[in-house]
């Protein structure tokens, strides 16, 4: 039976713009037939994996997105001593591994970068380095599949791309299944997106009554966000090679950066950094299911943080009536009621991932 742990988080928003949409105003969404404000699940799982709990405490277990493999091979062989015509021979041919590679400029021929994002994990980016100074040495390698079978992992060491997978479209075999899924998040209550206009003066022009430097205008909003996250905690280990301490150690991580990381959009202009006033922990083998529905109706009865969590928990008591619990045990942190601390929602969660 497959273990599930599932997260369900309320958190307070002040006036903020954490996650714009293309026109730089809050990304929003139509639940119920209500407005509300929305945080995409992409600036979720980024915000998740820049948080410290990761950069810190899974410091060598991160993988790396990035177009510029080839750049980062070609500049460490030329600082070992290769000629630049034979690192950007041997670069490109372990860099295209990952998928195609294009030449931007064809006036700078050695300036080269990949067409698509690669997932990148510590094992497979060393194996890269050490297949690139064969490639230079001029030692033979297998090619096509053989070839990129010394390089890509179906499973290693790297916890982000274990959570969140990775898809290689160039080679299926190696894609990753994600054991982390994030919801968008939304406000529980109707929610709209307000106008901020604002000016700057010219320090440099007192002496003239010229008004303002700079107009600007800028979108805002704030609310209670509704947050869900499922992690298949069996898939997770399977794509950690079996590691389920290391398992455990990133549940853990999650669940704190969950709690406390956000979106950046704005962030110097609101300094937005709420933290999680209440959190819903379950684990158990049975069907996961989210509680976006306990919002469907937007919550109006002020106080909004206790109508939110009484909407929350009104909805677990009537689906679990009707379909049985969806969990073998739960954890619940309220910090407005004084109950349960971040340290028990962690520990708990990832002791799911330890037999």
């Amino acid at each position: 039976m497959t273990t599930f742990v599932q997260l369900h988080l309320l958190t307070k928003y002040g006036p903020s713009n954490p996650n714009r949409d293309d026109q730089g105003r809050p990304k929003q969404a139509n639940v119920g037939g209500a407005p509300r404000l929305r945080l995409s699940s992409q600036s979720i799982k980024r915000a998740i994996r820049e948080s410290a709990f990761f950069a810190l405490d899974l410091k060598d277990h991160k993988g790396t997105r990035t177009k510029r493999l080839f750049e980062n091979l070609r500049d460490k062989l030329v600082e070992n001593g290769a000629e630049m015509e034979a690192a950007v021979a041997a670069g490109e041919e372990v860099a295209k591994i990952f998928g195609k590679i294009e030449t931007p400029d064809k006036k700078i021929p050695e300036e080269k970068r990949g067409t698509t994002l690669a997932f990148i994990s510590p094992e497979e980016w060393a194996l890269a380095e050490d297949l690139a100074l064969k490639v230079l040495n001029g030692e033979d390698l297998p090619k096509d599949k053989d070839l990129k079978k010394l390089v890509l992992r179906k499973a290693d060491g790297a916890i982000d791309i274990a959570m969140f997978g990775r898809m290689l479209a160039d080679d299926a075999d190696f894609n990753r299944d994600a054991a982390v899924q994030v919801a968008h998040a939304i406000t529980t209550h109707q929610a709209v997106t307000e106008d901020d206009w604002y000016s700057a003066v010219d320090d440099l022009n007192k002496a003239e009554d010229s008004g303002a430097g700079h107009l600007g205008e800028s979108g805002f909003g704030s609310g209670i966000y509704y947050q869900y996250i499922c992690v298949n905690v069996d898939l997770l280990i399977e794509n950690l090679k079996g590691d389920r301490e290391l398992a455990a150690k990133g549940i853990e991580a999650l669940v704190r950066a969950a709690a406390t990381a956000t979106p950046t959009g704005k962030q110097n202009s609101f300094a937005h950094r709420p933290r999680a006033y209440y959190i819903r922990a379950e684990k158990g083998s049975q069907q996961p299911r989210d509680l976006t529905g306990a919002f469907f109706a937007p919550v109006k009865a002020q106080p909004w943080e206790e109508t939110s969590v009484k909407a929350l928990e009104d909805a677990v008591e009537k689906i679990d009536r009707a379909y049985g619990a969806a969990y073998a045990a739960q954890e619940t942190m309220n910090v407005p009621a004084g109950e349960g601390t971040l340290d028990e929602i962690a520990a708990f969660a990832g002791a799911a991932a330890v037999k």
